[in-house]
């Protein structure tokens, strides 16, 4: 009997502040059993060295990518126990890895957080490197791609922009949490944005208390 081919989800960190929205999107979707490829572009490593302190190398990709998949979104340590092996890491110049290719198996793409040069790069085709050829391949293949835009205030060529990936149909999600979940802790907030994120991808998860109709029923004690 044939092994299952593996088909994952490719994961797109791009420079935008809010990398600990990646971190909780990457920990969902392990915690729901589903396969990662990850491409983590030049710009994300800048903002992620910034928010956390971690280098994040090619060649030391795995500890580094635990380093970062255990810190909480407050900047503890060791606050999150995660097993990666499900997860494949491509290099973000790696332009003839796996993911830039129509014919590898893949479920979609989520670029949490998607910058505004990254936003324009997707809607513009320009495939400059493998995260922006990764999701120009997810359009065109017909397959979910979600763009978790990270980004205040919006100028209107990007907006516009928005638009038009909307058009080509992705899911255009911005990194806004909600407060009727009955967030007390910033992990809260970020595990809302990452829950909707999840959502949007048909992945099942328990990051966020759902609304039920009930007025105050998030309100905390």
């Amino acid at each position: 009997m044939s092994q299952q081919q593996r088909m994952p989800w490719i994961v797109g960190v791009s420079g935008a502040s809010g990398t600990p929205f990646a971190a909780a999107v990457l920990r969902g979707l392990l915690a729901a059993g589903e396969s990662v490829d990850l491409v983590v572009s030049r710009a994300s490593r800048l903002t992620l060295l910034d928010e956390t302190g971690i280098a994040y190398r090619d060649a030391h990709w795995r500890e580094d990518l635990a380093a970062w998949l255990a810190r909480g979104a407050d900047g503890k340590p060791e606050t999150f126990d995660v097993d990666l092996s499900g997860v494949r890491h491509w290099a973000a110049g790696d332009l003839a890895a796996g993911p830039s290719s129509g014919s590898y198996p893949a479920k979609g793409m989520l670029i949490v957080p998607a910058s505004t040069a990254c936003v324009a790069g997707v809607a513009l085709g320009l495939s400059k490197d493998l995260l922006q050829r990764a999701a120009s391949v997810t359009l065109k293949e017909r397959r979910k791609l979600v763009v978790a835009v990270r980004e205040t205030p919006l100028s209107g060529q990007t907006l516009k922009q928005l638009v038009a990936l909307d058009e080509a149909g992705a899911v255009v999600l911005p990194a806004s949490p909600g407060f009727y979940a009955g967030a007390t802790h910033i992990q809260d907030l970020v595990d809302f944005v990452a829950g909707r994120v999840l959502d949007a991808a048909g992945v099942p998860h328990r990051l966020y208390r759902r609304w039920e109709g009930e007025l105050g029923g998030g309100s905390p004690g």
